[in-house]
């Protein structure tokens, strides 16, 4: 388990990710587009997932493009899998595999959404995409995937009542991706965990904030700090590169509050 309270400034070596293809789900946006953005920066090409966000999509995609990568702009419904079959046959057309998978994308707390909804997208999705992206993982490559303090460790420390079905579902995908490892590992494919604290800026922190006012400011007090969505991101574009922890797992800030997951 590698531990981290001071945001990395300079995640990963420019250029040491040069001629490899990165997918990050949910990327139009957030946490998400600065991961993205920070790959890129690296040198790795980079395919932008996104739901319903195209024009944001676009936009980051033009300014990656910039630094000198190529840049691949794919919607899918994670919870689809005829979509995420498209998306990873647009992948393999455009650049014949695939490096580096950040699985990113998450949420249960939207208005609207079915009852199952945070499962399916936590959970059942997060595996489909995995094993929809398996034939295009070779030797080497990395899966990440991002989670929260409050999710990863829900079975020992309660979070607020209106994340816990978030934060059950997150864990439970959590969980299934982990059973998977020997069958990575066997491939040649990483797995990396990277949990953080509530980060600030973030859409899950707004819909908190607005169901329990005042929440982020007193996670904040307890914590001492709360990193922002890029110096997150920052850690997150790091599990991608540096070496994986023994136990698969990157925590980044206070986990004083938190006990053994």
């Amino acid at each position: 388990m590698t531990e981290s309270n001071n945001p990395t400034s300079t995640p990963i070596p420019a250029g040491s990710l040069s001629g490899k293809t990165a997918l990050v789900t949910g990327s139009s946006r957030g946490i998400g587009a600065d991961t993205a953005r920070f790959l890129a920066e690296a040198g790795a090409n980079v395919v932008i997932n996104f739901r319903n966000k195209a024009p944001r999509a676009e936009k980051l995609a033009g300014e990656l493009r910039e630094l000198g990568v190529q840049t691949l702009v794919v919607g899918a419904d994670l919870t689809d899998e005829a979509s995420v079959q498209a998306m990873f046959d647009e992948v393999q057309r455009a650049f014949g595999g695939l490096d580096i998978l950040v699985l990113n994308a998450s949420g249960g707390m939207e208005s609207g959404m079915a009852e199952d909804y945070a499962l399916k997208l936590n959970r059942d999705a997060q595996v489909n995409v995995l094993e929809t992206a398996l034939p295009l993982l070779g030797e080497g490559s990395r899966v990440v995937f991002v989670t929260s303090h409050q999710a990863h460790f829900i079975r020992t420390t309660p979070t607020m009542p209106e994340y816990e079905p978030v934060a059950l579902s997150k864990r439970a995908g959590e969980d299934a991706l982990r059973e998977r490892i020997p069958a990575l590992t066997e491939r040649g494919v990483d797995f990396v965990v990277v949990s953080g604290d509530m980060i600030e800026g973030t859409i899950t922190a707004t819909l908190l904030e607005r169901a329990n006012p005042g929440a982020i400011a007193a996670r904040r007090e307890d914590a001492g700090k709360l990193y922002n969505v890029s110096e997150f991101a920052a850690e997150v574009a790091a599990a991608a590169y540096e070496p994986v922890p023994d136990d698969n797992t990157r925590l980044i800030g206070d986990v004083s509050s938190f006990g053994a997951a």
